[in-house]
């Protein structure tokens, strides 16, 4: 038998133990890389790459009413991440977080539509309880199809999102449209005991971001402090060594989905029943695959989530004010996000592999 020798080749190993430190630069260090990046771009469209930074990552931290406006931005992100995170950990990858955010959405606003003289301080919460209930039905449509029939929970909750944007506009041009809305596709205006009470005067941050930050403390506490975690992250991990240990891989998928899809439907709940106050098509804005973005960008942790839905939130109203001041368009501001966490996802590849060269070694046949 012969052999002969090939060009070196690089080999992903995977480190015994990631560094902490390492994982704490990860995410600065794709924001920079992605900022480079998109420095390149904004050149190569014709604007002016200083004028863009600046409205888009310096501007939201300028005047109240900017981060006043970041602080609304930042409870959906940080409230559907904090939930798809819990099954992202799990190996359970919901990404159909916006179709339940709509359905969320939905449920929440059959009260005041169908209910418009109803008056009483119970509304607006009935509305979010109903917006969770919305959001987790939703979600455990996937659910049923990942365990009683094997279906790739990716491709199902992301085809669910589209039918429950299709659901959305047949009810906003047919029964649930305003008769008196000139013609708009959007609902009636709802009442103001169907609203959650504002949290900060003079501006449009209302109690669902307290929620949202007591549920984040609850996240924490749930996958770093109880048993309940620890089988989730067991179940992802490793999931034969789990089936061994009695852990039920089944339930751990209906219980991650019911938990992404609550959280993104008390989302989709606490938005028509906060900032816009009717149920309209331009409740979709991409809040669900953003928060994929958020969960990750956070290392799948609470604490680090919260961190990184408060970027995010402030990328948006910077994309805005980017389009008006440097003329940036939207497609533009969506680059931006989608390569912060392409570069996210290979920062933290290399914090937790290492790269290894070796000379493959070929033995032709005798």
């Amino acid at each position: 038998m012969s052999a002969f020798s090939a060009p070196f080749l690089p080999t992903l190993v995977r480190r015994e133990r990631a560094s902490l430190a390492a994982t704490l630069l990860a995410p600065p260090v794709a924001l920079a890389v992605a900022t480079v990046l998109n420095l390149g771009l904004y050149l190569l469209i014709g604007r002016d790459p200083v004028a863009v930074v600046y409205a888009m990552l310096f501007e939201p931290f300028l005047s109240w009413a900017s981060f006043s406006e970041v602080l609304l931005k930042t409870g959906p992100l940080l409230l559907i991440a904090q939930g798809l995170a819990i099954g992202f950990r799990a190996k359970v990858f919901n990404i159909g977080a916006e179709g339940q955010f709509i359905l969320g959405a939905i449920f929440a606003s059959a009260i005041p539509i169908w209910f418009p003289q109803a008056t009483g301080q119970w509304i607006w919460p009935m509305m979010l309880l109903l917006g969770v209930l919305g959001g987790a039905l939703w979600a455990s449509i996937t659910a049923f199809w990942r365990v009683r029939l094997n279906a790739n929970e990716i491709l199902v909750s992301l085809m669910l999102s589209l039918l429950a944007a299709q659901l959305l506009n047949y009810l906003l041009l047919g029964p649930w449209k305003d008769p008196n809305g000139f013609n708009f596709p959007q609902s009636v205006m709802f009442q103001y005991d169907a609203m959650v009470p504002v949290l900060i005067a003079g501006t449009r941050v209302n109690v669902s971001l307290l929620l949202t930050l007591a549920l984040s403390i609850a996240a924490w506490l749930v996958m770093q402090k109880s048993f309940l975690g620890y089988k989730l992250q067991v179940g992802g991990l490793a999931p034969r060594a789990a089936g061994y240990a009695g852990f039920n891989e089944g339930w751990a998928i209906w219980l991650s989905l019911l938990i992404g899809g609550g959280a993104a439907g008390l989302a989709g709940a606490a938005e028509v029943a906060g900032p816009i106050g009717q149920l309209q098509r331009s409740i979709s804005t991409g809040y669900g695959y953003a928060a994929i973005i958020v969960a990750y960008l956070g290392g799948l942790h609470p604490i680090g989530i919260i961190a990184s839905a408060l970027f995010m939130a402030a990328l948006y109203i910077g994309g805005d004010n980017a389009m008006v001041s440097a003329n940036l368009p939207i497609a533009a501001v969506r680059v931006f996000q989608g390569s912060l966490l392409l570069a996210y996802l290979i920062a933290i590849a290399f914090v937790r592999y290492r790269l290894e060269w070796h000379r493959p070694i070929y033995r032709s046949k005798p």
